[in-house]
């Protein structure tokens, strides 16, 4: 019996852009054709991006996708094509269409509705029943989406039904532990059923979220045929021998460097560009203090866009010190953006004059401090209206998760690319850069970030000779006790028992209880971690369980 050949579109299809995405389809479903693949797959929700969310709420946005599902299949009489959209029936399915011979001639429903950490399937979703089977050339090829392949049942189903080959299309979020996770589940899966899969994944940011692409060919006997690599937009085909019930790729895309640092620092790249480019903006501008956090966010967003989309704004005052001016001028002009330095001083005085009435009888504390930070703040939301550049908030999630940010200060901002990235990841991330830029110029002298703002000790400098460990412990401890406490829900007292120190954890654990008011006006960031605040983590603001 022959191969078959497929054409598997690791691509992104942003929510809400029916028409662009179907145009797109067309596009690869042609170039599909004219490759001499036997089949074209498409992702989970192509038409109408993942998640939709409440757009599915909105019958003219259902109408819209089941229209743009019946025009693509009129552009297969020579191409049979795997489709997924929203079904409405009455009731609104998660579907995949599969098409030929110009005519839908069967479609098939998500069976397994994910309701846990960034999903939110069954608010908008009713589940299928069957798995579909589809004969392909000779070859009978079941058809899942996503979730249906991490429980065994529909993939046992369909191997009951005499798949020989199963394709699942997916949107699943990246995140650092899932890669290692989907290879375990499909592995066991093909051992089960004696099948090959063909595991295809949406590639792209989506506000708070970024999808991989990391697509899988699985053999019968579990063994991996191939990875696509992550953040990468491919057409990628692969062969399917029935006979062996073996898969394998055809020149698929390879990246240099699949470390950990390099894959995450691919995600928020991935992350800034399309949260910029998606909502219309033409570029971006952000504080740049000095400190590594918003260095570390000036490289990506240069990275992202370019540098002739990015403004950097230094915005010193009294304690700024001159390693922060030396260092944020320097790598402005090193990566070639447009830099600025507005000082804050007059600003800050004014505020002071006026509110100094009012101040009476109490000593300074951190509410001068939060001023010259909202001061900053102003002046930044100011450039950002005027010059329609999005801004970028610089705080990471360790600062987040004790509230170690000043609101409508440094949290101002409409999109964080650290916002779910901690400390001690930070300065990885940073000294990994720095070793990439090296490799790419082969100068050992090359940085993208300043090695002094690397090394220096981290600090708000909101008064004399102030460092982050005035208020917070060592982050390498702080950080260790954050995903204990986040990631893996572990109690205090699991934590403590674990050899950490009980004050710092009581203290921790604390600190991250009473500043949930904070995290929930926070912007938007990209999720790379099991655990993000924003939509996948939601603690009550108003709580008596500590």
């Amino acid at each position: 019996m022959a191969v078959l050949r497929l054409a598997l579109a690791q691509y992104d299809f942003p929510v809400g852009a029916v028409a662009a995405n179907t145009a797109k389809v067309r596009d690869l479903m042609a170039q599909a054709e004219a490759g001499g693949a036997s089949l074209a797959v498409f992702p989970e929700l192509t038409i109408s991006g993942y998640p939709p969310e409440d757009l599915l709420l909105r019958p003219s946005f259902l109408a819209a996708c089941q229209e743009a599902v019946q025009d693509l299949a009129t552009h297969t009489n020579g191409m049979t094509a795997i489709v997924g959209f929203p079904h409405s029936q009455g009731e609104v399915y998660n579907a995949a269409a599969f098409m030929r011979g110009g005519e839908i001639v069967q479609i098939t429903h998500k069976q397994i509705l994910p309701n846990y950490g960034v999903f939110d399937d069954k608010r908008y979703f009713r589940p299928g029943r069957t798995s579909a089977i589809a004969v392909i050339q000779g070859v009978r090829v079941g058809y899942l989406v996503c979730e249906d392949i991490w429980q065994a049942e529909p993939a046992a189903a369909a191997a009951a039904a005499g798949a020989e080959l199963i394709v699942v299309i997916n949107a699943s979020p990246w995140d650092e532990a899932k890669q290692l996770a989907r290879e375990e589940v499909l592995a066991a899966r093909a051992k089960e059923t004696g099948c090959a899969l063909v595991y295809l994944n949406l590639v792209g940011g989506q506000d708070e979220v970024v999808y991989d692409g990391g697509s899988l060919l699985v053999n019968a006997d579990g063994s991996i045929a191939a990875r696509a690599p992550a953040f990468v937009d491919a057409l990628l085909w692969a062969d399917f021998d029935p006979a062996e019930r073996t898969l394998h790729a055809r020149d698929w895309p390879v990246v240099s460097d699949t470390s950990r640092e390099a894959t995450l620092y691919a995600a928020l790249v991935r992350g800034i560009r399309d949260y910029i480019d998606k909502n219309g903006f033409p570029g971006v501008l952000l504080g740049l203090s000095g400190g590594i956090d918003s260095a570390l966010t000036l490289a990506l967003a240069v990275d992202a866009l370019g540098s002739d989309r990015v403004t950097a704004v230094m915005m010193p005052m009294r304690y700024t010190s001159q390693l922060s001016l030396d260092g944020a001028r320097g790598q402005a002009e090193h990566l070639g953006v447009d830099y600025r330095v507005i000082g804050i001083e007059p600003v800050y005085e004014a505020f002071m004059t006026s509110l100094t009435p009012l101040f009476e009888g109490k000593r300074p504390d951190t509410t001068e401090e939060n001023l010259q930070s909202r001061t900053r703040g102003v002046m930044l939301m100011a450039l950002s209206n005027k010059h329609s550049r999005l801004l970028l908030a610089t705080g990471n999630k360790s600062e987040m998760a004790v509230g170690y940010a000043t609101l409508y200060g440094d949290m101002c901002g409409a999109y964080a690319p650290l916002k779910d990235v901690y400390k001690t990841e930070v300065y990885r991330l940073s000294r990994w850069r720095n070793q990439e830029q090296v490799r790419i110029t082969g100068n050992e002298g090359e940085w993208a970030i300043p090695p002094p703002v690397i090394e220096r000790p981290p600090s708000a400098e909101l008064r004399d000779n102030q460092t982050d460990q005035d208020s917070l412990p060592a982050y390498d401890e702080l950080d260790a006790i954050l995903a204990r406490f986040i990631e893996e829900e572990q109690s205090q007292a699991e934590i403590i028992a674990a050899g950490f120190d009980e004050h710092t954890v009581h203290r921790v654990v604390r600190l991250v209880l009473v500043n949930e008011f904070k995290r929930r006006q926070a912007a938007p960031g990209p999720r790379v971690t099991t655990r993000a605040f924003g939509r996948e983590r939601r603690y009550p603001i108003t709580s008596g369980w500590k």
